[in-house]
């Protein structure tokens, strides 16, 4: 296997601090200073920037980068497109999924209520998401759920600090996948609809209400 680019490794370890929340949303990144922690040189340098501002995780004002802040809206908006795209990758799998793969999605939700940290409770979430996006079948809607997922990732990581939060997610994913093992087209689009709409109302509830915290710890948080 070839040795990594060095855009591959400026990008892997400045996404993987813009995930983990080590590079705060809105907190400055200077390409002279990326350079020299990541031993790169300048066009790497802005490769690298340049594809996590496709994934929405940085962006630029004039010449300066930052770390995007959270925006409000965006996940609003997001949680919409996601519910939208992942109904149709459930009601693909319930036509098309073998027996066989319905069964090994099933048994990839844990048959007890989540009891880990937040950051299990995200690995957990993203694995269920991506792996119902997978059961699809259709590579595009794969492809654009998980660019929705990486997008709201900060913001759920933040949210997931409850373990209220995390059971919720917990009871709505086992409701989702008891409608596509029945093959319950309709009613696996409507649990889907309903984890949405309840995951959107937690995730705002506990960010409007932290703000001011977050937002004296450094994060940047916009809109409504």
């Amino acid at each position: 296997m070839p040795e990594p680019s060095q855009t591959e490794l400026v990008y892997d370890r400045v996404r993987h601090g813009i995930l983990e929340l080590e590079i705060l949303p809105g907190q400055r990144l200077s390409e002279r200073g990326l350079e020299a922690e990541h031993g790169a040189s300048r066009t790497p340098v802005r490769a690298a920037l340049f594809r996590l501002e496709a994934e929405g995780l940085v962006v630029r004002d004039a010449r300066a980068w930052q770390a995007a802040p959270i925006d409000l809206d965006e996940v609003a908006a997001l949680s919409e497109h996601r519910a939208a795209l992942e109904s149709t990758a459930a009601r693909l799998a319930c036509a098309r999924a073998d027996d066989a793969d319905l069964a090994a999605f099933a048994a990839s939700v844990p048959p007890e209520q989540d009891t880990g940290d937040q950051g299990e409770g995200l690995r957990r979430g993203n694995d269920f998401h991506l792996g119902l996006a997978r059961l699809g079948g259709n590579p595009f809607v794969e492809a654009a759920i998980a660019d929705a997922i990486t997008r709201m990732a900060r913001a759920r990581w933040l949210e997931l600090r409850s373990a209220a939060g995390r059971a919720d997610a917990w009871h709505e994913h086992a409701a989702i996948v008891a409608a596509i093992s029945r093959r319950d087209a309709d009613g696996a689009a409507a649990a889907i609809e309903a984890h949405a709409a309840a995951n959107l109302d937690r995730l705002l509830t506990s960010l409007r209400a932290d703000r001011r915290t977050l937002g004296a710890r450094g994060l940047r948080i916009v809109g409504t």
